[in-house]
Formats: C-alpha cells, sequence, structure tokens
C-alpha cells in the first residue's frame, strides 16, 4: 500500500502476505499476538521467512502477515490506549521496555542502498532505536561494491551504532525466545511507516489520538489491501498524502528560517505570507485525507467524485473510429471481422481503426459515436468502466466467448451517464466485489445478449436514467438483480433474472420529491431466487391517508385488472422505441398469470396513494383545481407474460420501512 507512505515495494509485501499467510499457529496460540506475556507451548508460534537475494542471510521471523484486529488490539490495548498525540513516543517506548529484549538478538539491517547482519547489545526505549554491531561472518549484500567491512564499520561509527527499530528484521529463533522482540518490532515499523503522519505531533490533545487517527487509518490500509476502495480513490488518497508531506516539508524550512531570523526586514514579512499560504494549503489536503480515512464519508465522497463523468464529446477532427479488443490477432480472426464488420460494404463509409488489447484501455480511447469491437477471449480488467459518451460496446460471438472479469472489490464494474449507450453480447463477471455490476447514472443504457455474473448489486438504474435490458441472463447478486429507482424508466424484454437475493427492488417513490418510475416487463423468467421475484419498498403510511386514498386505490386496481390494453395505453407508448413498442404488441394477447396480475395490482395501488396523498397536500394548500400534467402521477405499469418460479418468498412483496 504505497499510498499510505511508502514506496510501492513494500505494497507488493504487505499484499502477497495479506494473501499467501496462513494464520493458523497465531490462532492456535492466540497468547503470542494478543497476551503479550509467556506461553505455555515451547518453541515459536510466529512462522519463518527466507530473505531474498543472493546473500545467504539466517531466516527471518514473519510479522508482515498479521490481520487486522490483531494489530487493532495491540496499537489499542497494549501499546496507544487512550494517549494523546504528543505521547504517542513516549506510550511506545513504554511499551517496548515491557516487552522487548534489551540485546542478544539478531536482526537484519535494511535500507533502500544495502542490507547487513548485525547484534543488538542495547536498545534505547525513548529514542525507539538499537543499539548494534556487526555480526561475524560478515554478512552484507548492496546494490554497490563499495560497502565492505571497513566501510560498513565506518557508517556504524558515524550513526554512533545507534539503528531505528523500523529498519531492523529480526532473526528467527525457533525457541520462541524471540517471539514478542519480533512483535514489537513490527509494531514499531508498521505504525511509522503507515499510521504516522510527520504531521500528527502538531494535532491539539484534546482528542484521543487511537480513535481520531490510528484506528480509520488501519481500517483504511486494510480496506486498501483487500480491494475495498475504488482504485480512483486510492489513487487521489496517495497523491494528497505526497502532496501533503512536501507541503509540510516547506512550511516547517519556512517557519524555522523565521524563528532563527531576529530581524524584522521585507524578507521576513515575505516569508511569513508564504508560510501562511503553505499552511492553508496543508490543512486543505488534510481535510481530503481525513474525508478518505472515514470509512462512512469515503464513500459519499467516491460516489459524487466519480459519478459526475464528463463526457468528451465528438473528436475535434470529427471522424468516428472503431476500436477492435483481442489478446492475439489471428489471420481467420482478421479475415472474418473485415468480412462481418470492418468492410466499406458493411457499414457504408470508410472506417478507422485502431487495435487494443485491452477492452477498459479501449472504451478509455473512445469519442462519442465511436464502437468498439470485443473478440472472443478472456480478459482482466482492474479499474471501472466509465462511459459517458454515447458508444456501442459489442462483443464479436457469443456471451460465453467473450468474457471480460473484474479484478479488485472497491470500484463498480461498469458506470454509464452517456445518452445512448448499447453493450451486446458480453459476459460481466464478478469476484469478492463491493459494488454493484452496473449502473446507469443518467441517459439511456441498452444492453442486449449479455450475461452478467454478479457478486453485490446486479443493475441499478438511478433516477432519470433509462434502461432497455433484452434476452439477457443475470444471478449471482446477493443483493437486488436490478434496483429501479424512482423517476427513472426500465424496460425488461426476455430476461433471466435468477439465483440473486432478490429478482426487482422497486425503490420507494411514493416521497412527494420523487417521481414515479416506469416500468415495462414482458416474457422474463424470473427464478430461484432466495426472496421475492420482485419487492416493492415503501414507507409506513399514517391510517388517515391509508383510509383516504383505499377508493382510488382500489379503482386503479380493477381497471388494471380488467384491461390489458390500458396497461398498453396509446398515451405511453409514443414515448416508447419504436421496435420496443412493436415486441410489447406481440405480448399484448398473452394471459397474466398470477404473478403479473399482483405485481400490477401493487404498483398501481402505490401509484394511486401517491395521486392521492399529491391531491391532499394541494388541498391543504388551498388548491382545488390543478393543471391534468400536475395531477397525473400514475405510473405506467406494463407487465406481460413473465414467468415468477421457485422464489424462496414468492412472486412479489412489499418491505415497510
Amino acid at each position: 500500500m504505497a499510498g499510505l507512505g511508502l514506496p510501492g515495494g513494500n505494497e507488493a509485501g504487505l499484499q502477497e502476505g495479506a494473501e499467501e499467510a496462513k494464520p493458523a499457529p497465531i490462532q492456535e496460540d492466540e497468547d503470542a499476538c494478543s497476551d503479550y506475556g509467556s506461553r505455555d507451548k515451547p518453541g515459536s508460534a510466529l512462522g519463518r521467512a527466507v530473505p531474498d537475494g543472493s546473500v545467504l542471510f539466517p531466516d527471518i521471523f514473519r510479522t508482515d502477515h498479521l490481520l487486522f484486529y490483531e494489530r487493532f488490539k495491540a496499537y489499542q490495548d497494549y501499546i496507544l490506549a487512550d494517549c494523546k498525540a504528543s505521547e504517542v513516543k513516549e506510550f511506545t517506548a513504554e511499551y517496548l521496555e515491557k516487552v522487548l529484549e534489551p540485546s542478544g538478538w539478531q536482526a537484519v539491517w535494511r535500507t533502500n542502498v544495502f542490507e547487513v547482519l548485525v547484534e543488538v547489545v542495547d536498545v534505547e526505549y525513548s529514542a525507539l532505536k538499537a543499539v548494534v554491531q556487526l555480526c561475524e561472518p560478515f554478512l552484507c549484500e548492496s546494490q554497490v561494491s563499495t560497502f565492505t567491512l571497513e566501510c560498513m564499520q565506518e557508517l556504524l561509527e558515524l550513526k554512533e551504532r545507534r539503528i531505528p527499530l523500523q529498519e531492523l528484521w529480526v532473526v528467527y529463533d525457533e525457541s520462541g525466545d524471540f517471539d514478542q522482540t519480533a512483535l514489537a518490532v513490527e509494531h514499531v515499523r508498521f505504525f511509522y511507516e503507515y499510521i504516522w503522519r510527520t504531521w500528527d505531533e502538531e494535532e491539539e490533545d484534546d482528542f484521543d489520538y487511537f480513535v481520531r487517527c490510528v484506528e480509520p487509518r488501519l481500517r483504511l490500509h486494510y480496506d486498501i489491501l483487500e480491494h475495498r476502495v475504488p482504485s480512483g480513490l486510492v489513487a487521489d488518497y496517495h497523491n494528497y498524502l505526497s502532496q501533503c508531506e512536501e507541503l509540510y516539508r516547506k512550511f516547517l524550512n519556512v517557519r524555522n528560517n523565521i524563528s532563527s531570523s531576529d530581524s524584522d526586514s521585507e524578507m521576513e514579512n515575505v516569508s511569513m505570507v508564504e508560510g501562511l499560504k503553505l499552511y492553508e494549503k496543508v490543512e486543505h489536503l488534510k481535510q481530503k485525507l481525513k474525508l478518505i480515512e472515514n470509512p462512512l464519508l469515503r464513500y459519499v465522497f467516491g460516489y459524487q467524485k466519480y459519478s459526475g463523468l464528463q463526457a468528451k464529446g465528438q473528436r475535434p477532427t470529427g471522424i468516428k473510429i472503431t476500436h477492435v479488443v483481442s489478446s492475439t490477432v489471428m489471420a481467420s480472426l482478421l479475415q472474418s471481422l473485415i468480412r462481418d464488420k470492418l468492410c466499406p460494404e458493411s457499414c457504408g463509409e470508410e472506417l478507422e481503426i485502431q487495435f487494443h488489447n485491452d477492452p477498459l484501455a479501449a472504451v478509455n480511447a473512445c469519442y462519442e459515436g465511436d464502437t468498439v469491437i470485443i473478440c472472443p477471449g478472456h480478459y482482466v480488467v482492474d479499474g471501472m468502466f466509465c462511459i459517458a459518451d454515447s458508444i456501442e460496446i459489442e462483443g464479436y460471438g457469443l456471451p460465453d466467448d467473450i468474457v471480460i472479469e473484474k479484478q479488485g472489490k472497491g470500484d463498480n464494474f461498469v458506470d454509464c451517464t452517456g445518452a445512448n449507450i448499447k453493450i451486446s453480447n458480453l459476459k460481466l463477471v464478478q469476484h469478492d466485489a463491493v459494488e454493484g455490476i452496473l449502473n446507469v447514472h443518467q441517459g439511456k443504457t441498452t444492453l442486449e445478449n449479455c450475461v452478467l455474473q454478479c457478486e453485490t448489486t446486479g443493475i441499478t438504474v438511478r433516477t432519470s436514467a433509462e434502461l432497455l435490458m433484452k434476452n439477457s441472463d443475470l444471478y449471482g447478486a446477493k443483493g437486488a438483480g436490478v434496483e429501479i429507482y424512482p423517476g427513472s424508466t426500465c424496460t425488461l424484454l426476455d430476461n433471466g433474472i435468477h439465483h440473486c437475493k432478490e429478482g426487482i427492488l422497486i425503490k420507494n417513490f411514493l416521497d412527494e420529491h420523487f417521481d414515479i418510475p416506469k416500468i415495462s416487463m414482458a416474457n422474463n423468467m424470473i427464478h430461484n431466487n432466495e426472496g421475492y421475484g420482485v419487492v416493492l419498498v415503501k414507507p409506513t403510511v399514517a391510517s388517515d391517508v391509508k383510509d383516504a386514498s383505499a377508493e382510488g386505490t382500489t379503482g386503479y386496481a380493477q381497471s388494471t385488472q380488467s384491461s390489458d390494453e390500458r396497461a398498453h395505453g396509446e398515451g405511453f407508448r409514443e414515448e416508447l422505441p419504436e421496435c420496443v413498442a412493436d415486441e410489447l404488441e406481440l405480448y399484448k394477447q398473452a394471459e397474466i398469470s398470477e404473478g403479473n396480475h399482483e405485481i400490477v395490482s401493487e404498483l398501481g395501488a402505490a401509484s394511486a396513494k401517491k395521486s392521492q396523498m399529491h391531491r391532499k397536500r394541494l388541498s391543504e394548500l388551498g388548491i382545488t383545481e390543478a393543471d391534468d400534467n400536475l395531477m397525473s402521477q400514475e405510473m405506467f405499469v406494463s407487465i406481460v407474460g413473465n414467468q415468477f418460479k421457485w422464489n424462496g418468498k414468492g412472486s412479489f412483496g412489499t418491505f415497510l420501512f
């Protein structure tokens, strides 16, 4: 996790440790990490690691694989407790005096330039340093050949043989006598590399440092390691942190120069102004860092930033490009592409073509009107598809032959804000995700002949957005397969939605500030979901509003039940695309199943209830007559020919809150 103040090399080590660690020995002997006292079992409870490199250094203790709760418990219960920011070093020294062996252990001293084997002869607890001497025989590995025994002796003399503890890796001892020493050094090293900030000591002392700083930074560290933070937000955090550290160093230099000067010259006044500007910049960056470190606010910050995508528009040259994605291009594949997709005869005009081996790179290179053709293959992407322009993404073949697999847990898979986006003939696969597979924030997105293997939420259709989903298969969502927000338009035709927590979830639209969604569902198979096939979320309304709207509710439900033609009313049909209207017409004569009728009736009742509540609010304001458009609050619903089978709680249900 280089973004928490380290070079990228340490990130790789920690990630590898998090993935390959086998914490069983620690779980078997919990006291080894949590009690910091004597153990009943003989031998070391910690693992061992073989140092990299050509020099045969002895094995070292494996301590970089500790779990979140182990570090959390150590810092909270044994090291920092309720200390203030200015007391951190003092509390750490007191902890080390209790658990760190003062001498008699070996360690590998590591810097960015060399590694050398040393023996600790004393510990200066208050300075967090060890007094060392070189081991015999002399073992050293360096990127340069100048670090001989004599040079290293001279370097130690310059440092008065005092080395920071965080630069030492304790040599493995199977007796177990140095387990606590290895853990203590690891906790100090981790704290000053990943948690501590150079400006922390100047923070106000009226708060608990662990609660204010350590816990959120520790959680962020592990969230990043486990890919639970959007990659764009991680990059921002890295950037803000490096900027803040650089500006803070400049601020300290300016402040020290002012403090050491006794004159009241114009130069000093300029320096004070410069210092104030630097201070303001540092404080601004610190607030951004705290925002991302807060586990609740970071998602709000990330959503606001990454959902407001800006469209590029047309290229300055005005041309449209076809992007071809393929890991390898065989002659036969190229011939087929030219015949089916790329020849001027098939598309009616000369094409400019660009080749890519990564679908994400191809989409990022698109401008308004471009087309992306993805050839058969299995593509693994680390990042988010942010589609803000009207483009078409098409798989060249069957969906099961064109698989795009998402790597990383923190990002959405596909975010759509373009006016008219079409995605077809693809299979999208998620693993261990915390965000949904497809978000339609605004504009219209058409999803045709696709397979979506979800992990959390499936497709989300936001307010004012439109989704047309045809001949697609969606499964595996731990939330709802499709979430429909108020004021959106959602048309589902000939899809399979199955093995999700809920099939389709319609968000509450009864609030006076919400618009009613327009929903069309025809010939979908919604089956084997854990809860309901379709769920409507709505608030518990006061009894007087319920009574007042009961009559209107009944009337609407009856009209919906008695006439399928009314559900396909001519007034709304004009708003549907011609192709969709034609397909809906084919289902017009289909027999309405029990599940379809139940959904139409309940959604109609909710729509009528909203209309009644709206009339009541207008009446309270003294408005007895209103424009028809203002009073019309009925939902357009077309629920025809859908099949609901083997859903755990039934075809349709409501969730009251």
